[in-house]
């Protein structure tokens, strides 16, 4: 047991001594086994490294049986970790692949996406697997290790992409913050990501490869004066998924433990402390393990949209809508805010569908992360949609995006807001009341101005949404863009 996540370390498989191995000389070792339905969620498989070894190389296969409509079948993911050990936080983490490939290897100065390159180190190594799921005739895997002897190559430095871009001062910058490439499960390189994302209209991304910091050390020939490109993970749990989002370079955050474990605390609060903001991500997805059950406590943010919009985005919006209400009896100061990215992984996902807006005071990594983390931000599904949102009372009193509008409770509120590029779109504006404002679809130009007045008693906060024409039925059409609220009335 590794004190986290239920965890089963089998025997070692142990290698012949060195002696003597001549430079590139192999030794191979297979093993077979079961796991049962019920298998804990890591089974480590300990390997015993000789001295002298240049490179290790682990191929998998597992079988797949049919199974009952309804029932899950096998799904075997695969890491590994050095001598230094399997212990929670990471410390001898050297890679996962999950279930997007069948081998890998490591060395000094180069190792498979999604894996770090660094020496093979004589001590006891694990294999680790994740069976994620499990069919009811079990599971059936093979392992073959390889290990190459000779001397090791030379270690190749990190290099880091710089923490900020050339921006334009404060202003409304676009930014996808949950992408993989081809060091996680995407199928795209960094090159292909920062190309796309640049045609996207965007100004900054951020890394996020499930379960490794892999990919850090690979982005920064594409990072430019156009292009702020952020570190993190979407740290990959079996109780849901969690973006860190603008992490300090080669920062690891571990994965093995589940809610009941109550150990995702300790790890929000190394995001925070590696400079990273805590992003629960599509916390209503239907997928195995994706579904979010650490509550929001830790979160500075939300994704409450995720790639195009579906049914599971509706819902995750109208939950979020709900912890706003909630926010609203203690004066609106512990919202958390919204925002959408793509969690594209490859063709024909789009980059920068949805993505976020954010209200900056320049192109860099913490100005971004402060205008997200104070809700100054909207969600817009391409480059081509446009917000201006605003609240405005008697003596001049003025309020955007994220912010209060320090009204009495009676005061006359103007609310208004400016669309482009969302031809045919209607306009809601919801508050804790629910939808009090739905406009005429806007021209086919795309392009409008509605105004709506209230009261700060009336309407504790408001927030705008803008949705494309309903396909069927009383139920709103997908959205088009959506905002952060605006409070209204005395803090």
């Amino acid at each position: 047991m590794t004190g986290a996540a239920a965890a089963l370390t089998l025997g070692s498989v142990t290698f012949a001594s060195p002696a003597g191995a001549a430079d590139g000389d192999q030794e191979t070792q297979t093993l077979r086994g079961t796991l049962p339905t019920g298998s804990p969620d890591f089974v480590y498989v300990p390997v015993e490294v000789p001295s002298g070894v240049r490179e290790i190389r682990v191929a998998y296969t597992y079988d797949r049986p049919s199974v009952p409509a309804g029932t899950a079948g096998n799904a075997l993911d695969i890491g590994i970790f050095d001598e230094r050990g399997t212990e929670l936080g990471g410390k001898g983490f050297r890679g996962w692949s999950g279930g997007a490939r069948t081998e890998f290897f490591l060395r000094a100065d180069d190792a498979t996406p999604g894996y770090l390159a660094g020496p093979v180190r004589e001590g006891t190594w694990h294999i680790a697997l994740g069976p994620y799921t499990v069919s009811p005739q079990g599971l059936s895997y093979e392992i073959t290790i390889t290990l190459t002897y000779g001397e090791p190559g030379a270690a190749v430095r990190p290099a880091y992409p710089p923490s900020r871009a050339k921006g334009r001062g404060r202003d409304w910058y676009r930014g996808d913050c949950h992408l993989h490439s081809w060091y996680s499960d995407g199928r795209r390189t960094p090159a292909e990501i920062a190309a796309l994302a640049r045609a996207a209209g965007l100004d900054f991304i951020n890394s996020s490869e499930h379960n490794t910091h892999a990919a850090h050390a690979h982005w920064a020939p594409e990072a430019g004066e156009d292009l702020l490109i952020m570190l993190g993970e979407e740290v990959t749990t079996r109780n849901g998924h969690v973006v860190a989002l603008g992490t300090d370079p080669g920062t690891f955050v571990d994965w093995r433990y589940r809610a009941r474990d109550n150990r995702f605390g300790r790890f929000a609060r190394q995001i925070r402390r590696a400079g990273g903001l805590v992003v629960p991500a599509h916390p209503h997805a239907t997928c195995i393990g994706c579904n979010w059950k650490f509550g929001f406590g830790e979160a500075d943010a939300v994704e409450v949209w995720n790639g195009p919009y579906t049914p599971d985005d509706e819902v995750s919006l109208a939950d979020w809508d709900s912890m706003l209400v909630a926010s609203v009896r203690g004066g609106g100061r512990e919202w958390i805010p919204a925002m959408g990215n793509s969690d594209a992984h490859r063709d024909p996902d789009v980059i920068g569908l949805p993505q976020t807006v954010v209200l900056a005071d320049d192109l860099t990594r913490e100005a971004i992360q402060e205008g997200i983390r104070a809700g100054r931000s909207y969600v817009a599904e391409s480059k081509n949609v446009s917000l201006t949102f605003t609240a405005s009372g008697g003596r001049g009193q003025h309020a955007g995006i994220g912010e209060r509008l320090e009204a009495a409770g009676d005061t006359p509120v103007t609310v208004r807001l400016e669309v482009t590029g969302a031809p045919r779109c209607t306009v809601r504006l919801v508050t804790d009341q629910g939808v009090l404002f739905t406009s005429a679809p806007l021209p086919v130009a795309g392009s409008g101005v509605v105004e709506w007045r209230t009261t700060p008693a009336y309407a504790a906060y408001v927030r705008a949404e803008v949705r494309h024409e309903a396909a069927a039925g009383p139920l709103p059409g997908a959205l088009a863009a959506f905002t952060n609220p605006i409070f209204l009335g005395r803090s």
